[in-house]
């Protein structure tokens, strides 16, 4: 293994970052937001980009090469892009959350595309953006309307889920037969190349699920963030800039005024031509809006009311017949047409 100036072996930060990464997802800890789990995300994160930034400078890995061409002690660094995704999901500071996203998508996004180069199981890599986002890679032909998922491809995006997932489980049984055999050093070299590899195909999978999960919640923290733009009010007034109208008898005149104000003391009166007033001055209605109401009441409204009230007595008189009669005669009586 390396060596980095004055550092720590390459080895020991690789498997620092991935112990507590696995402290952090099996862990008991009820809540990720807990100081204590937060505190390991950041030296797991911490650990696994030193160790990350060493590999780049000695150059480990190159898509021109082989996967042969890779020495087996060497096989676990491939694994530093997918751990650092990992971890990175982890983080809780919910104003970063997009932020975090992003990195993570890149970071399973160059394990994946590693993975692919080196010919590390068979599966599609998913574009280099986000859906939504300008994409770097070609655009899909066909445009917008074949960008929509049609029944059998769904079913058999859910097919393929269900076969990684068993996949997922399979592999998860044999590397737990393993991992004692490889980690007290008794492995050979095949088996321990075995063992990485396995591993390897497990995080792929993982990768695949977990960008999934990452698009699906980016546009949801997108689409929110759209709904939260405050839109501007329709020409330029706000409906909260009036002023809230408080309770009160609206009267017809001065004189009405003065009678309900005298029964209901808590109540401020005010007559229809004062009420169109304030409005006005508010700026709520026009001042065309005002009834053009003569002085006073004229004998020709005192008439029209007078004619009003006698129309209503005249109905409730016809309304209280009509109860009499349906008291003394039951439901369809007269009604004998038709009947035997």
């Amino acid at each position: 293994a390396a060596m980095a100036a004055g550092g720590p072996r390459l080895a020991e930060l690789l498997a620092a970052g991935w112990r507590l990464w696995e402290e952090v997802e099996t862990g008991a800890e009820p809540s990720s937001g807990a100081p204590a789990v937060q505190e390991k995300v950041r030296q797991g994160l911490e650990a696994l980009q030193r160790a990350a930034a060493m590999v780049a400078e000695l150059d480990l890995f190159s898509e021109n090469e082989e996967l042969e061409e890779i020495a087996s002690a060497d096989l676990k660094y491939l694994l530093l892009p997918a751990l650092l995704g990992a971890l990175t999901l982890k983080q809780v500071n919910l104003s970063r959350r997009l932020e975090h996203l992003q990195s993570a998508r890149a970071h399973f996004w160059r394990f994946l595309k590693l993975c692919r180069s080196y010919g590390l199981g068979s599966f599609q890599l998913p574009p280099a953006s986000p859906p939504g986002e300008e994409d770097t890679e070609s655009p899909s032909p066909g445009g917008p309307a074949a960008a929509q998922p049609s029944l059998v491809a769904m079913a058999s995006s859910r097919q393929a889920k269900i076969e990684r997932y068993k996949q997922k489980k399979e592999l998860e049984n044999r590397l737990a037969s393993m991992r004692t055999f490889v980690e007290s050093g008794q492995a050979d070299e095949d088996q321990t190349r075995e063992f990485y590899i396995l591993q390897i195909q497990k995080w792929i999978t993982s990768g695949l699920e977990e960008m999934e999960s990452i698009d699906q919640e980016m546009a949801i923290l997108r689409s929110r963030g759209a709904a939260k733009q405050p839109s501007a009010p329709p020409h330029g007034t706000s409906r909260q800039a009036r002023a809230p109208l408080k309770p009160f008898l609206l009267t017809r005149d001065a004189a009405q005024a003065k009678v309900f104000g005298a029964g209901y003391p808590g109540l401020p009166t005010m007559t229809v031509d004062d009420w169109y007033e304030q409005r006005r001055r508010q700026g709520v209605v026009s001042g065309q809006s005002a009834p053009q109401r003569a002085p006073g009441v004229t004998d020709e409204e005192q008439q029209q009311e007078k004619k009003e009230e006698e129309d209503d007595e005249e109905a409730l008189q016809k309304a209280r017949d009509w109860d009499d009669w349906k008291d003394t005669h039951p439901r369809g009586y007269g009604n004998r047409q038709n009947m035997g």
